[in-house]
């Protein structure tokens, strides 16, 4: 199958358990949770997505016909000497198109797989580290991995939450383009780790240090 991909940069993780880490970011086009509509975004599923996952305008951005040269294309941005390197699979939903080809392509070059989703889709073997990242109103059956990321403030019952099987637990402030509404979602966020003790807090980082 071909990939159409968004963007493909060499940055830190911002955000999570693994925070600070030196990564290629594979962004993906696409999402399920969009109706499809390019000048519609307000009707995606999750209206708060801060991402393009539409444009195909960013660096290195296309349409790929095979695994091997995407995963070339990767593997060519990785600019760190020693440790393993790792590749952020992401979105839009990445599981939409990380196949088993582009896995094992990947995988042939050295690369930790990780995986940032919105939980719709069941991940499949070889990938690394799951990070699910559920929205209201959708069907998510995803519901185990290495780190749950909860944009917040949703409406989900965090003690529910607690019950599944992640490593990690984070609530993360929703943003917003409004000052006054960033700032209360901030607070609602440490408010919420307060009273939910098995969460902990995530900051975009990367927003804050000025990194893509």
């Amino acid at each position: 199958m071909g990939y159409r991909v968004q963007e493909i940069f060499p940055t830190l993780q911002g955000e999570g358990a693994q925070a600070g880490r030196s990564a290629v970011f594979l962004r993906f086009a696409g999402c399920n949770l969009w109706d499809g509509n390019p000048l519609s975004r307000e009707n995606a599923a999750c209206r708060f997505c801060d991402t393009d996952f539409v444009s195909l305008s960013g660096a290195f951005a296309g349409e790929y016909a095979d695994a091997s040269g995407l995963a070339e294309v990767v593997w060519s941005l990785w600019t760190g000497s020693g440790g393993t390197p790792y590749v952020v699979c992401t979105g839009g939903e990445p599981l939409l198109q990380l196949d088993v080809q582009l896995r094992a392509a990947l995988r042939a070059r050295g690369f930790e797989i990780a995986v940032e989703t919105n939980g719709t889709g069941e991940a499949p073997e070889g990938i690394d580290w799951i990070c699910v990242s559920p929205k209201t109103g959708t069907r998510w059956v995803q519901k185990s991995g290495d780190e749950i990321k909860v944009v917040w403030p949703q409406e989900f019952d965090l003690e529910v939450l607690e019950t599944l099987p992640f490593r990690h637990r984070f609530l993360q402030p929703k943003d917003d383009p409004d000052p006054e509404t960033k700032a209360r979602n901030r607070v609602a966020t440490i408010e919420a780790c307060r009273r939910r003790p098995a969460w902990r807090l995530s900051f975009q980082t990367h927003k804050e240090l000025g990194i893509p």
